[in-house]
């Protein structure tokens, strides 16, 4: 009998960008309820899901993006490690997939603080696995998760995965953190653009290699079927749900007023588009597969 495949291939997608290499890494993906998303009755949300994907239900890509010059390897975000879950957490068997080891990083930029994000920084068992790696995030988020009135007053979710959870994962970074502020070039060639409300600090960050541009934006859209179409509709999750469709609204016009390349944590992998306007409605085109650089 012939063996058949029992994993899926590594998920791994490469893109240049002028003399940059921008790697798509998978760390899985999580399947939130309906009523996640607010605004939107989640019969709406259904409808507007299913026409844009064939299935009822949200499934969100979690993806995280390296950033690969010859001489230097920057992660922007770095997965959840394990803290959402046996659907996620895969970061680490795609960076290897991908030929990326945890001690060449030399910057994690995070876009925040979320543990899809920051999870897969630090071990459960408290150790920092990217030995030589600064973390870079903006000034907003660590004044937020490391605010003890803020953190006395959150729900015990809210305290146990993002105030307790973000500080863990931070700490064995101590010495080693450096805040930002909105419009800051915070490595050559990389803007952070704050686009606030998901968190305090949500950043996107807009990176140029020679005459090519790519904008990471984070958690600026959740469900593409859903919020491209309709910016104003926010998600449970988002600490500030007006102001998350504000930024969203602002960032969506900038990436198709400059045609900016996408790369986008939860858009669908490997999770580089661009956006369009037509008849008055955002749409997201995604990249087709190619197969050289």
């Amino acid at each position: 009998m012939r063996p058949i495949p029992t994993a899926q291939v590594a998920g791994v997608h490469h893109r240049r960008v002028g003399e940059l290499i921008v790697t798509t890494l998978s760390d899985g993906f999580v399947d939130p309820p309906t009523e996640a998303v607010e605004v939107i009755t989640p019969a709406e949300a259904e409808a507007m899901i299913l026409a844009g994907t064939g299935r009822p239900k949200p499934r969100i890509s979690v993806n995280m993006f390296a950033l690969r010059w010859p001489d230097r390897t920057v992660l922007v975000d770095a997965g959840s490690g394990t803290m959402m879950g046996p659907t996620c957490g895969r970061m680490p068997d795609n960076m290897a997939a991908a030929g990326i080891r945890p001690e060449e990083v030399g910057t994690i930029l995070l876009t925040h603080v979320h543990p899809d994000h920051s999870g897969g920084i630090t071990s459960d068992a408290g150790a920092a696995l990217f030995p030589n790696a600064d973390i870079v995030v903006h000034e907003a988020e660590i004044a937020h998760w490391f605010d003890d009135a803020r953190m006395s007053a959150a729900t015990e979710r809210q305290r146990v995965r993002y105030f307790e959870g973000g500080r863990f994962r931070l700490r064995p970074y101590d010495g080693r953190i450096r805040t930002i502020r909105d419009g800051d070039e915070v490595l050559p060639g990389i803007t952070a653009l704050l686009c606030d409300g998901h968190t305090p600090g949500h950043c996107a960050y807009r990176i140029r290699s020679g005459t090519e541009e790519i904008l990471i934006w984070g958690d600026t859209v959740h469900v593409p079927e859903i919020q491209v179409p309709r910016p104003d509709v926010y998600m449970m999750y988002d600490f500030d749900g007006p102001k998350a469709a504000a930024s969203r609204a602002a960032v969506l016009a900038l990436a198709e007023r400059d045609d900016l390349l996408i790369g986008g944590m939860h858009l669908h992998f490997p999770g580089l588009g661009r956006v369009t306007a037509r008849d008055g409605t955002y749409q997201i085109l995604m990249e087709p597969w190619t197969y050289t650089l």
